[in-house]
């Protein structure tokens, strides 16, 4: 999914940047409304020069961000819009995805879920817009734990992960009513399983990347 990190990015230049003027309030320990150069208008709360408490960031591009802020950073409770259609809206922590939020592409992928650092971390759900769908533990934007994922043609595998691929102990259901519970590495039936067909057939033993050996 396409993050909003380089946005946010460009979003905060205006550090770099000099500075236009404040037009209304207290821009440096109140509540004031401050123009910049670039065109970006900040609306809220500040404390020691800085946007601090609750506050409207909107850029020219139609980008917007509403919520909490510390020390000119995204901190706390806010939503992050983006003019494409995608939004996060959540917790953050030193302008970082951070705690419980939710991600929505503008192609209607969602993540709902924890986050650690702009990562998908701990436990979360992702909805793909092609109707693929994972619930389970993650670690590091990756399937990582325990998790089911459910295909689109309703293929669904239930049981541990690692870095992203089926790994450890799984049970694999095809559409078919055809079943393989037992072990998996990398994606694949390895070790000892048992995969049985549709029509009750078992096939008993080890296995080796995909494939059944004895």
């Amino acid at each position: 999914m396409k993050k909003l990190s380089l946005y946010i990015l460009l979003g905060l230049m205006w550090c770099n940047v000099g500075f236009a003027e404040c037009i209304e309030g207290d821009c440096n320990n109140g509540y004031g409304t401050y123009i910049h150069e670039n065109g970006q208008k900040y609306i809220g709360e500040w404390k020691d020069d800085k946007y601090d408490g609750q506050g409207t960031l909107i850029f020219p591009n139609g980008n917007e961000y509403i919520g909490e802020w510390k020390s000119n950073k995204y901190h706390g409770q806010g939503t992050f819009s983006l003019s494409s259609g995608e939004k996060y809206i959540g917790e953050w922590k030193d302008d970082k995805y951070h705690g419980q939020g939710t991600l929505s592409s503008a192609d209607g992928d969602e993540y709902i879920g924890e986050w650690k650092y702009d990562k998908m971390h701990g436990q979360g759900t992702l909805t793909y817009s092609n109707g693929h769908k994972y619930i389970g533990e993650w670690k590091n934007n990756k399937y990582h734990g325990q998790g089911t994922f459910t295909n689109a043609d309703g293929k669904k595998y239930i049981g541990e992960w690692k870095e992203g691929k089926s790994h450890g102990q799984g049970t694999l259901t095809f559409k078919n009513g055809s079943k393989y519970v037992g072990e998996f590495k990398d994606d694949q039936p390895n070790g000892q399983g048992t995969f049985t067909n549709a029509d009750g057939k078992n096939y008993i033993g080890e296995w080796k990347e995909g494939n059944f050996v004895k």
